[in-house]
């Protein structure tokens, strides 16, 4: 088992950053909880092919334009009801995620949830490079925190180095939610540190902290 992920839809972290969404909280929390359980997903096959297919079932489902595949599956109602699919960068999102299934692929991983999560968050397809690299650096970060192999952790973060924004972009207001999410962990990979399993005071307070100051 390489990731260890928690029991609910929605973790406390998620739940916090979507609160700084706007108006569109009720959509950045169903796409964190649908990341959720694309980790469970991943967390739970042994199997590739069999990971692979539960995968590309989310994707049909997801991308099904008469609204009938998934039915009755609650977070994809969900998603319908709000009118928050088609999700841009899904398959760019999926792919990150199939990275992490059997040998696993940094690279692939971190591009692909980190930058198709983000593109999710984002609403658009046409987001600048530097917020896929903002994603990127975010999901290998998260990674660092919920996988149990310290190796991997450890070049995990290493590699979050490099996906580091060396300039300081212009955040626009309604990206507000992806601007905290970077700084959070942009903080712990200057320290070279894996982020933590869960929401710990410490990561609480900088959360406040990034919010009112930026950075």
């Amino acid at each position: 088992m390489w990731i260890v992920v928690v029991q609910d839809d929605l973790h406390p972290l998620a739940s916090l950053l979507s609160a700084y969404a706007g108006p569109d909280v009720a959509r950045h929390r169903l796409i964190w909880a649908l990341d959720a359980r694309f980790a469970r997903l991943v967390a739970t096959t042994s199997e590739p092919m069999i990971g692979q297919m539960r995968l590309a079932w989310w994707n049909d489902a997801l991308t099904d334009d008469n609204g009938v595949k998934g039915q009755g599956e609650p977070l994809i109602d969900a998603m319908r009801k709000l009118g928050a699919v088609p999700l841009c960068g899904l398959s760019q999102w999926l792919d990150g995620w199939e990275a992490l299934i059997g040998e696993i692929d940094l690279h692939a991983y971190a591009e692909g949830r980190g930058g198709g999560l983000f593109r999710a968050l984002a609403g658009r397809d046409d987001i600048p490079t530097w917020l896929v690299q903002a994603g990127a650096a975010w999901a290998l970060w998260d990674l660092s925190g919920h996988i149990d192999d310290r190796v991997i952790a450890g070049r995990a973060i290493e590699m979050a180095r490099e996906h580091m924004l060396r300039e300081k972009p212009a955040w626009p207001k309604e990206w507000r939610a992806l601007r905290i999410a970077y700084h959070l962990a942009r903080h712990d990979i200057k320290m070279g540190r894996c982020a933590p399993a869960g929401l710990t005071p410490a990561l609480y307070l900088r959360l406040v902290r990034v919010a009112l100051t930026g950075r």
